[in-house]
């Protein structure tokens, strides 16, 4: 009689960062060497609220994990260089806002994860840090008295489950992403345009689509973010100062932990896994988190509205494989893409690109009254911009932007005569 297969005990520990260490034990593949070099991680010192060393270590394992990361090919940089350049002279014609790219490469996706995790440092820290901040200040006194000098420890420790979930997002995030800017705003090195070829080339199989299209597609729009945070330094500043706004209101609700933790067997593993599973520990989301995810949101709108827009009026009547590509964006975008679970993850923000196709309503009503040059103008400072309820009423916002620029044009042409006036009053004086 056959000896029936041995059911493998479950890991407690999945979904942490402890998940790795104790599953080698579970089986049978434990590695004390490897388990020191894993607790020794844990409770690394770092700088910081997130251990971003750990993070990098973590992203490119998971990038490993999905197979071949080739590095791109002297052919493929070849031709994005002849992608870049090409898309250059497109967008030159529709908008007068200048390159702000100097130079145009391939990545891998480990490159991907090296050259973009200095932003993620920078999106991610302010989150970590009132997280953190307000675990301790939830803390009551006696327990942080009683804790004494264990909360270093904790903190460290803290600092690498941030770190492990920084990582696995960045890595998950590195297999899918197709360029710097996919997720609203350069991730890379300034004025670098940069596309991930083997990405590309399986979006392209994917949609049944030539990868010359599909790269010369990607790039421009890669160009176009390019010009745009270019043209409107004060812009990334307002994307990651609307993050930490949002990490600024964070809280944690203790009595609600309390209330929970009341209704758990502690001798039950499965229950405070479900609990865990299910967001005990996640801070509640406050009136100023929802102020600062609909600015953020609004932001990353208009800048991906005026991307399609432009990129459209680009592309008419050169590009026929253009709509179908805008479309397939437009649907990667709306089914929550990698871009948006990655910022989930990270950031706690669910970005549902809801009025995308709006934005780019606006702004292509705007040129057809005003012309590309208005269009472009209101990203010359923040007080400009439309706001959610102009995305309602996109017509009635180029109106308003009409009469304005029509008042500024009549003050011009005044102060001109005024001007002219006492200019000729002091000739007549001198006369």
């Amino acid at each position: 009689m056959a000896e029936e297969p041995r059911e493998e005990p479950q890991n407690p520990f999945k979904g942490t960062p402890l998940e790795g260490l104790f599953g080698q034990m579970g089986a049978g593949q434990f590695d004390l060497g490897q388990m020191m070099s894993q607790m020794q991680a844990m409770f690394e010192p770092h700088e910081g609220a997130v251990n971003y060393r750990l993070a990098a270590d973590v992203a490119r394992h998971a990038v490993a994990a999905q197979g071949e990361d080739p590095t791109p090919h002297g052919g493929q940089a070849g031709a994005v260089s002849d992608a870049s350049r090409l898309a250059q002279m497109w967008l030159d014609k529709v908008t007068e806002l200048p390159t702000g790219v100097t130079s145009a490469t391939a990545w891998s996706r480990a490159e991907w994860v090296e050259h973009t995790m200095p932003t993620w440092q920078v999106m991610v820290e302010p989150v970590a840090q009132h997280v953190v901040a307000s675990m301790e200040d939830a803390m009551p006194p006696e327990m942080k008295a009683m804790a004494g000098p264990l909360l270093g420890m904790l903190t460290q420790a803290g600092g690498a489950m941030f770190g492990q979930q920084v990582g696995s997002a960045i890595g998950a995030l590195a297999t899918e992403v197709l360029s710097s800017t996919e997720v609203g705003l350069p991730l890379g090195p300034e004025h670098t345009a940069a596309v991930l070829p083997h990405n590309l080339a399986a979006f392209a199989d994917d949609l049944e689509a030539s990868r010359s299209d599909v790269l010369l597609y990607v790039m421009l729009r890669e160009e176009a973010h390019h010009r745009l945070y270019a043209h409107a330094p004060w812009l990334r500043g307002a994307v990651l100062g609307a993050i930490e706004d949002f990490a600024r209101g964070i809280r944690i609700d203790v009595g609600s932990i309390e209330e929970q933790m009341r209704t758990i067997d502690p001798a039950n593993p499965e229950a405070m896994q479900e609990a865990l599973a299910g967001g005990l520990f996640e801070p509640t989301t406050t009136p100023e988190q929802e102020r600062a995810k609909e600015r953020l949101e609004l932001l990353l709108a208009l800048v991906e509205g005026w991307v399609d827009e432009v990129v459209a009026r680009a592309t008419v009547d050169v590009m026929p494989a253009a709509p179908a590509l805008a479309e397939a964006m437009r649907r990667r975008r709306a089914t929550g893409g990698p871009a948006e679970e990655t910022f989930a993850s990270l950031v706690g923000l669910e970005l549902r690109p809801r009025r995308l196709r709006d934005a780019a309503n606006l702004w292509s009503a705007l040129r057809d009254r005003r012309g590309p040059e208005a269009r472009d103008a209101v990203w010359s400072h923040p007080d400009l911009l439309p706001t959610t309820a102009d995305l309602d009423d996109p017509l009635g916002f180029v109106e308003g932007q009409a009469e304005r620029l029509d008042d500024a044009d009549f003050d011009a042409a005044l102060r001109d005569l005024l001007s002219s006036d006492e200019g000729d009053d002091s000739a007549s004086g001198e006369r």
